[in-house]
């Protein structure tokens, strides 16, 4: 998640919060965003998570998959043109809902 509001993270981020959930900055570039304290790893946050929201590109997805599965994430989602299969596989066998090539934001409107 960036604070940069050019950034897709961030206006799906915002959007989501003004949307009541609650959000986990994971950034090691940044300390805080959207008023939210940022992690740099999946693994620093001390709380439970549910949804792991993917906006890194499709080679990078495997080392998030792995880490969804060591925190205990219930959903790999990967947003609008991103998918790997190798990664979405080993999410789904470990138990993770994985949503590919969609953006949560859409989704949310289309659905709400």
């Amino acid at each position: 998640m960036s604070s940069n509001p050019m950034r897709a993270s961030h206006g799906v981020t915002e959007y989501l919060k003004n949307a009541g959930y609650r959000i986990i900055p994971v950034n090691p570039n940044e300390t805080e965003v959207l008023g939210e304290k940022a992690y740099p790893r999946l693994e620093d946050i001390p709380e439970p998570v549910d949804v792991v929201d993917v906006f890194r590109r499709a080679e990078e997805v495997p080392a998030v998959a792995d880490s969804a599965i060591r925190i205990g994430a219930k959903v790999l989602w990967m947003q609008l043109g991103i998918e790997n299969a190798a990664a979405a596989e080993r999410a789904r066998a470990a138990g993770l809902v994985v949503v590919e090539d969609a953006c949560l934001l859409v989704e949310h409107k289309r659905r709400r």
